[in-house]
């Protein structure tokens, strides 16, 4: 039950990138050259995303997951560190450079583009190496608390 869930879950959110054309570069690059030539139009977009986070945010610990015994929310005690900022900072600098983020890359690596599958495997690639670095520098500290997903 919970892959067809989860396979559901994926193609909606790949609809939905695609209706709103999250999936275009030049319209998301659009977006953010502010400076320039703005194209507001995916605020609506930000603001959906927004006001469904938001209600399922604020009603999680109210309610139970249907196909979990308890939601993974957020952790007390974990902090904003160099790492976070650092990783926050390359995936901004290359959704700028680039105008695409990894939900619409894979969802145009699934159409064939042969550029957005090099992006798709290089940001496989790239996820690998950090988790194996993590281990090792975890390994190194003589700490295990390292569990990248």
């Amino acid at each position: 039950m919970k892959t067809i869930v989860s396979l559901f879950s994926g193609v909606l959110f790949a609809l939905g990138l695609s209706i709103s054309g999250m999936t275009d570069p030049a319209k998301v690059t659009g977006f953010l050259d502010v400076t320039g030539a703005w194209d507001p139009s995916l605020i609506w977009v930000m603001v959906g995303a927004i006001a469904v986070f938001s209600s399922a945010f604020w009603g999680y610990k109210k309610s139970r997951p249907i196909l979990a015994p308890t939601f993974n929310g957020p952790r007390s005690g974990m902090n904003v560190d160099g790492r976070l900022v650092a990783g926050s900072a390359i995936f901004g600098l290359g959704w700028g450079l680039s105008g695409i983020c990894p939900g619409p890359a894979l969802v145009n690596a699934a159409s064939g583009g042969s550029i957005y599958l090099v992006f798709a495997v290089s940001m496989a690639v790239t996820l690998v190496v950090a988790r194996r670095v993590s281990q090792i520098s975890a390994t190194r500290r003589g700490s295990d608390d390292v569990k990248l997903a």
